[in-house]
């Protein structure tokens, strides 16, 4: 491993994946849902029984959180995280089963990485606790009728589960991968919701290209349908109409859109020195080479998501060292909130010049919907899949342009996604990433 006082940066590529979505738990699963033109949206009947805005999402159906969703684990560490269930919330057990997955594509399924020099930085959203585990507390501080909040601090917080707050702790999904693991290198927890994949991945590369470790897992982990997530959603975002066919309420980009689709999921990446990958000879998925991130709201803090996506995407591509040209796709955060949209697009025009109305452009929350902070690194694996496959997944449910985004989703099989792409998330408060990828030779 290089030291500190080292100047040249090293070089940086992801040698394994992993993911818990709507479209499926594997790559292959994913990548067939996305040739196929295949929608993971579909009816949420608790909240559609509610007659509320939120009658649809992107629910990852196939995660059951039984210890076999974690992959084909060595017997100790499968007998680690079965005991070690009881303290995981879901966005957690997502999180940990796919850094499994991601570990064991990467080869280090049976083989462990080398504890001194491997880490974790993972992102999530605000974990929320379940009404449920409220109940017991609630009803003992109420006589039926009414609610005595003297009791609470008491009586009410002394009849909680003792391992509640464990369960919610934004710091724990990267505290349970490096235990099981034994990833004794650095490690650390983000919480800016959308934007959390892409910033893990950027701080991840950073650590890896200055030798302060030589393999990291980078990802994040979101939820916008669990019940206090998803009452946040409907008072702050603008849904997704839920009349008609749920595959066809996601619509980035199309004049027709009406709202963003709420999701759960969770993506992992394994980045990894490019010395280390060829001395082990592990499959390379594609380089790293630039990551931009940035903030920018108005004097109310409102964020301004034109300027922080441009501002992100022009400092990962001057990063990369490539012009907006270079672009074989962009893979866009697209939300199909209609201001959004615009806003995104926006940005891209700026970043990019006239390149942005032509860079072919994919947006896979057309598919599964927002799944959080989650959404951004399920995202670049589609792209990195893309270029395995040399082929662009369509983007559903674009039919008619809208001229305040001018730009270029793909709606044809067989578009080639270049040698190079850049991914984009952000978030309603202004903060935006992007990282720029290279197809290696």
């Amino acid at each position: 491993m290089t030291t500190a006082s080292d100047t040249s940066p090293r070089r940086v590529v992801i040698t394994g994946v992993g993911l818990v979505s709507p479209l499926g738990n594997s790559p292959e699963q994913l990548w067939a849902a996305l040739a196929e033109g295949r929608s993971g949206v579909d009816r949420y009947e608790p909240l559609a029984r509610a007659d509320l805005p939120m009658g649809i999402a992107g629910l990852a159906t196939g995660f059951t959180g039984a210890i076999d969703d974690f992959g084909d684990l060595p017997k100790d560490r499968k007998k680690a995280i079965r005991k070690g269930l009881k303290l995981m919330c879901r966005e957690t057990q997502m999180a940990v089963a796919a850094a499994q997955l991601a570990l064991a594509d990467a080869g280090h399924g049976e083989a462990p990485c080398d504890p001194e020099t491997s880490g974790v930085v993972l992102g999530s959203d605000y974990m929320l606790t379940m009404p449920a585990d409220y109940q017991d507390a609630m009803i003992g501080c109420s006589d039926g009728q009414r609610f005595d909040y003297t009791k609470w601090g008491g009586q009410g917080l002394g009849d909680m589960q003792p391992l509640w707050m464990l369960r919610y702790l934004p710091n724990m999904p990267a505290s349970h991968i490096a235990i099981y693991n034994d990833l004794r290198g650095p490690n650390n927890s983000l919480t800016m919701r959308e934007a959390s994949g892409l910033m893990a991945i950027g701080e991840a590369l950073r650590i890896v290209a200055r030798g302060h470790a030589e393999r990291m897992i980078a990802g994040a982990t979101g939820t916008r349908v669990l019940p206090l997530q998803a009452i946040h959603a409907m008072q702050t975002e603008q849904m997704a109409d839920t009349a008609g066919d749920p595959a066809a309420a996601s619509r980035p980009f199309d004049k027709r859109r009406t709202g963003m689709v709420a999701g759960e999921g969770a993506g992992m990446v394994m980045l990894e020195s490019l010395e280390s990958a060829q001395a082990r000879g592990a499959k390379v998925y594609g380089e790293v080479l630039g990551f931009g991130s940035s903030q920018v709201a108005d004097t109310n803090l409102k964020g301004k998501n034109d300027k922080a996506i441009a501002n992100a995407l022009s400092s990962a591509l001057r990063d990369a060292g490539k012009t907006p040209a270079e672009l074989g796709h962009l893979n866009a955060h697209g939300l199909a909130s209609p201001q959004a949209d615009i806003d995104e697009a926006k940005a891209f025009r700026t970043a990019l010049g006239d390149a942005a109305a032509t860079t072919p452009l994919i947006a896979p929350k057309a598919g599964f919907g927002n799944l959080g902070a989650g959404s951004g690194v399920v995202e670049l694996i589609a792209s990195l899949l893309a270029l395995e496959h040399n082929a662009l997944p369509r983007v559903l449910n674009y039919a008619e342009p809208d001229p305040q985004c001018p730009v270029a989703p793909v709606t044809e099989d067989g578009v080639a996604p270049g040698d190079l792409f850049a991914s984009v998330n952000t978030t309603p408060q202004g903060q935006a990433a992007a990282v720029c990828v290279a197809r290696t030779a």
